[in-house]
């Protein structure tokens, strides 16, 4: 089996159509230390090769949400909460145990960016989300530096460096 980098599942060369089936292999998809894939059942275990991620995220929402564990204080700002929504309908909403990371080409300087679903599972941003976050992204320092990013949940999740003119502000 393998999984395109489109985020499509293929069975012996051939595309699953089935988004149930897909579904269902989804949820025993394990991922090893050294990086491979497993499809997992308490009965079986089977490699699968996995391009780039094995979910795409190809629609986020933003929201302002309420931090549930801290008391309500009188004239707090809500705090933004960035949701993504994956090829297979797995909804995820970018925090602590969910981090947003972007793979910079040393090379081209092209973004590569991800969300992790769940334990050693991520989700690449396909370009138009990925768009929708850099319209959010705002200037931060970071370690003494300058970076463009976005916050979720009380965490703020480094996109790039910022431009010249940016880090200047």
């Amino acid at each position: 089996m393998r999984i395109a980098r489109d985020g499509s599942w293929y069975y012996q060369g051939s595309p699953i159509g089935r988004k149930e089936l897909v579904c269902l292999f989804a949820s025993v998809l394990k991922r090893e230390a050294d990086g491979s894939f497993w499809l997992e059942t308490p009965v079986e275990r089977g490699r699968i090769e996995v391009e780039d991620a094995p979910f795409v995220a190809v629609e986020m929402w933003w929201r302002d949400c309420v931090d549930s564990h801290a008391p309500a204080c009188p004239g707090a700002r809500p705090r933004q909460c960035l949701t993504f929504r994956t090829n297979l309908d797995e909804m995820v909403t970018a925090d602590q145990d969910h981090p947003i990371r972007v793979a910079i080409d040393p090379r081209t300087r092209e973004p590569r960016p991800y969300i992790t679903v769940r334990a050693g599972l991520e989700a690449r941003i396909n370009r138009a989300v990925f768009y929708e976050l850099v319209a959010l992204s705002q200037a931060e320092v970071v370690d003494g530096r300058s970076v463009l990013g976005v916050w979720s949940q009380g965490v703020f999740f480094p996109i790039d460096d910022c431009p010249t003119a940016c880090a200047a502000e």
